[in-house]
Parts: C-alpha cells; sequence; structure tokens
C-alpha cells in the first residue's frame, strides 16, 4: 500500500483535479487500507486531513477546562445540553472533514458523499453554536429559577441547588433595557427554527454546487455559510449594542467582557479563511510550488478552527459568567427568563436536522451514483489490465 504511485493532474480524471495542484494525486480506486496509510505520506491531501484531525483533541482539551470552574453543575445537568450539542456539532464538522479528505479517494461516488457529508456537519455546526448562543447568550439567557420568578424548565432543580434567591437586582443595567420586547418575538420564535431552516438551504445550495454551478462553487460555497453566521449571531449582535445584564462590580462581569473580544477574532478567523477559499492563494501564485504542503486549502482549515476556538472561548466566558452568578433574576419590567434547556429542545432539535440532513445527502448521493457509476467501472477495468 506504501507503493502506490502518486500522480499528476494529467493522470487522474478531471473530477479529482484542484484548481493549480499540479501533483500530489491519488487514483480514486484506493482501497480503505490504502486511503488510511495515505495520511502518512506525502499526498495533497496529507495536510488536510491532520489540519482537521488534530484539532479535535485540541478543542476537546478546551472544552472540557469548563467543568473544572468551582460552582458549576455536574456535566449531565441539562444548563449543559447545548453546551454538549455544540461539541458533537464543532467534533463532527471536523472528523467529517478530515475523513471526507482522507477516503474520497476510494471512488469517485465515495469522493461525493464524503464532501456531500463535509457540507451537512458544517450546516449542524451552525445549529448547534446556535443552541448555545441561544441559551447562554440569549437576552434573557440564565440559570432558571426553581418556580417563581421565570420559566421552570429542565436545570430548575440544580439552579436551586447553586443558590438561587429570586431576588430582583436592581443594579442590572438590564432594568432599562426597554428596546428588549421589540426582539422577542425573534428571539423567542424564530431564532432556532430560523437557524435550522438556513443550515438546510445551506446544504442543498452546497451538495448542488458539486453537480452544477461548477465554476464559481468555491465562492458559493464560502457566501452561502455567510447566511448562518449571521442569522445565528443575533444575540451576540444583541449583547454587544445593549447594557452589559450583570452588574458592573460583580465577577460576572469581569468574566463576560471578553464576548466581544472573542467575537471579533472569530469573526477576523472567518474572513481570512474565507479569502483563502476563494483566492486560491498561494497556489495560484505559484502553480505545483505548494501541492502537498501549504497551499489554501490548508490554510482554510487552520484559519476556520482558530474561529471555532476562538467562538469556543467566547461560549465558555458567558458560561462562566452565568455560573459565577447565579443568583442574578430579570428585573419586572423585563420578560420572564428563558426555561432551562430541555432534552426536546437541544438534542431533539439536533436529531430532527440531522435526519433532514440525511435525506438531502441520500438524494445527492443518488444522484452522483448515477453520474459516476459507469466511469467508476470503466476505472475498475483500468485497474485490472
Amino acid at each position: 500500500m506504501w507503493s502506490v504511485p502518486l500522480l499528476r493532474h494529467t493522470d487522474v480524471p478531471p473530477r479529482v483535479t484542484e484548481n493549480f495542484i499540479l501533483t500530489g494525486y491519488r487514483f480514486p480506486n484506493y482501497s480503505f487500507r490504502q486511503c488510511l496509510a495515505s495520511a502518512f505520506r506525502p499526498t495533497n491531501e496529507t495536510g488536510n486531513f491532520w489540519t482537521h484531525f488534530l484539532p479535535v483533541f485540541i478543542f476537546a482539551f478546551h472544552f472540557q477546562e469548563v467543568f473544572g470552574w468551582e460552582g458549576t453543575p455536574a456535566p449531565s445537568d441539562p444548563f449543559f445540553y447545548p453546551l454538549w450539542n455544540y461539541l458533537l456539532g464543532v467534533c463532527c464538522l471536523l472528523l467529517a472533514s478530515s475523513l471526507a479528505h482522507l477516503l474520497n479517494s476510494m471512488s469517485l461516488i465515495v469522493r461525493e458523499v464524503c464532501f456531500f457529508v463535509d457540507y451537512g456537519t458544517i450546516s449542524a455546526y451552525t445549529v448547534g453554536s446556535s443552541l448555545a448562543y441561544y441559551y447562554y447568550i440569549h437576552p434573557r439567557a440564565g440559570i432558571p429559577p426553581l418556580g417563581g420568578v421565570g420559566g421552570g424548565g429542565g436545570g430548575g432543580a440544580n439552579a436551586s441547588q447553586l443558590g438561587l434567591s429570586g431576588e430582583v437586582d436592581v443594579e442590572s443595567p438590564l432594568a432599562s433595557a426597554s428596546w428588549l420586547p421589540e426582539f422577542q418575538v425573534f428571539f423567542d420564535t424564530l431564532y432556532i427554527p430560523g437557524s435550522c431552516l438556513v443550515a438546510i438551504i445551506c446544504v442543498l445550495a452546497c451538495c448542488n454546487t458539486r453537480q452544477h454551478w461548477r465554476t464559481y462553487r468555491y465562492a458559493i460555497r464560502t457566501l452561502v455559510f455567510l447566511l448562518p453566521f449571521f442569522v445565528s449571531s443575533t444575540p451576540i449582535f444583541y449583547r454587544l449594542l445593549s447594557p452589559n445584564p450583570y452588574p458592573s462590580a460583580s465577577s460576572s462581569s469581569a468574566a463576560a467582557a471578553t464576548t466581544a473580544h472573542y467575537f471579533y477574532r472569530h469573526c477576523f478567523w472567518l474572513v481570512v479563511s474565507a479569502l483563502f477559499n476563494i483566492s486560491k492563494v498561494p497556489e495560484r501564485l505559484c502553480p505545483g510550488a505548494f501541492d502537498i504542503w501549504g497551499h489554501s486549502h490548508q490554510w482554510f482549515h487552520c484559519c476556520t478552527f482558530f474561529s471555532i476556538l476562538d467562538e469556543l472561548h467566547m461560549i465558555k466566558a458567558e458560561v462562566r459568567a452565568l455560573c459565577l452568578h447565579p443568583t442574578l433574576v430579570l428585573p419586572p419590567a423585563v420578560p420572564t427568563r428563558l426555561p432551562g434547556p430541555a432534552l426536546l429542545t437541544t438534542y431533539g432539535v439536533m436529531v430532527l436536522l440531522q435526519v433532514c440532513i440525511a435525506s438531502i445527502i441520500a438524494w445527492f448521493s443518488w444522484g452522483a451514483y448515477l453520474i459516476y457509476a459507469p466511469q467508476q467501472k470503466q476505472l475498475k477495468q483500468l485497474k485490472q489490465y
């Protein structure tokens, strides 16, 4: 399996080639074992695999720090359901991306399916982010008290263990937030369904670029994912434009103060990753020089992971702020606090979304089979000779 030669772009089907990448190609007839072994060979996909596989462990390391903080609920507490969904979204995205680049040389059909799954996990990740934003950065987010002020919710019993007193914090700047009700319908009714709908649209559009719109496929895929960014980030935009919900002298205020910093960095890395993905720099400037290491897709992977890591730090800051100030209760002038996370409103949303995404992937995969099955049969015949 180590002696399988690597090929030039003229020796593989046009469907396999990438712009400005001239060498390091694998012929699309590898076995599963050969694909796994290629992770340790200098192919033009090796860097694409490792730049999203290794970050899984880096992300997990930073993620688990949350449960070591003093005063946080148990990891199984409903308060952490959105965070676990966010973890699943990120890990599935990174693993699906890395495995798509590793296994896509098994056949032309498998190649298409791999990247359909890749697009699906990206969309699922955006909804995982939305769930975390909704329950931790929403204008009425918090640890729901048990009865009395605010909604019941799944985390009520644990919230009472954290010492909720039900007293109104009159010093909270939210007491003067007179424009919150204007956005209540959007946040409470449309935000999560809208995020799911946009995610499904993104999967449809990105999968379609593999069969149509090929000329501008990179620009379309990049621009399509700007839409879920703007939709899912609305709670953050609101937070940046509204007063800090915590008393200015509190430790919660200090923890939440880093949210803007991490969000701006998150946006910066997203913009840089988009530029790499669309421009195809540096290989565009010197075709053939960056075939194995340093081409744009590897930098794209690195920048997207940096953006995810800053997003994680931002969410952790908000979780930390909530846990440091569990007695914070919204004043009566503000609508009641959100009900706590529940299985149906977190995992249930993700499962339903995954069923929809899987249906879309199956539909496009069948179309790919009809298109590439005859060509793949010819490739197998060539292999025999």
